[in-house]
């Protein structure tokens, strides 16, 4: 694993400290150079949390990842300059769903001397696209309302924009337990009801834009609002995760008939839920 090739990944050449300034600034060339994605788990490739597989396939091989590869990566890159990080296990929607979900998502606590404990996070798709104070604090980033809030005298949370994938996650600042990430990153890729089994999903920020691919709707979300395309085909599908998220991954058209299925289902869904929602 090899520091200046990640940095040449992400497009940064400037000089590298354990600083708050380069923190910063590795936190979004990163996310403006790497999408956020989950192709791997759709094809039945095998997604680990080591932080040297994450490597070859981001770096070495130019692909994206989710948040067990994208902060795994990150957190490396970070402990080779010199920056003090803690891997924490964070909990995407446990506000919605408990905490069976902890592990599900992984954080990254930086801790900057004489600066204070900032937050890290390039693993969450559609997050903040800069790291944030280990403090209470609500404020827009590039027009998108976020807040980090204190739950009790262990959790945070984390509140994503209105029109975020996940609505928020959750963490505690201690470490994370390795065995609990590997076990939820398998249940995540295996588990027939894992959301990532059931949907093909690609997030990408780029010129004040948050783009987001579920399935086979392309949403494009500012702070003004979210419009949307339905993709026609396999190999516009293929198109749009080339041009729009840097993915050369054409043997995703073969999963086109799984991408049209779920589409359906999801539709069927909403259908039935707004039937029952309306008065006899």
């Amino acid at each position: 694993m090899d520091l200046q090739a990640y940095l040449d990944r992400i497009g940064f050449s400037g000089r590298v400290r354990a600083d708050l300034a380069t923190l910063k600034s590795l936190h979004r060339a990163h996310l403006k150079a790497i999408p956020y994605e989950n192709l791997d788990v759709q094809l039945g490739r095998p997604v680990t949390v080591d932080p040297a597989d994450a490597y070859a396939k981001i770096v070495t091989r130019g692909r994206g990842g989710w948040c067990y590869e994208m902060n795994g990566l990150f957190g490396w890159a970070l402990g080779e300059i010199g920056f003090s990080v803690m891997r924490m296990a964070g909990a995407a929607n446990r506000e919605l769903l408990g905490d069976l979900l902890i592990g599900n998502h992984l954080v990254l606590l930086v801790d900057l001397a004489g600066v204070g404990r900032w937050i890290a996070d390039v693993g969450f798709g559609d997050g903040s696209i800069d790291p944030f104070p280990l403090a209470e604090w609500e404020q827009p980033i590039e027009g998108f309302p976020f807040r980090l809030s204190k739950l009790d005298d262990s959790w945070w949370r984390f509140h994503n924009h209105p029109h975020g994938g996940a609505k928020s996650f959750d963490f505690r600042v201690e470490p994370a337990d390795p065995a609990l990430l590997a076990g939820r990153c398998d249940w995540l890729q295996y588990a027939p009801e894992s959301g990532f089994v059931q949907n093909l999903v690609a997030q990408r920020f780029r010129d004040g834009t948050i783009l987001q691919l579920r399935g086979r709707v392309l949403r494009k979300v500012t702070p003004d609002g979210v419009t949307q395309h339905v993709i026609g085909s396999a190999d516009e599908l293929v198109a749009v995760l080339k041009a729009d998220f840097t993915l050369d991954v054409p043997e995703v058209a073969a999963l086109w008939p799984k991408v049209l299925a779920r589409h359906a289902a999801v539709l069927a869904e909403a259908e039935a839920k707004k039937a029952a929602s309306e008065p006899a």
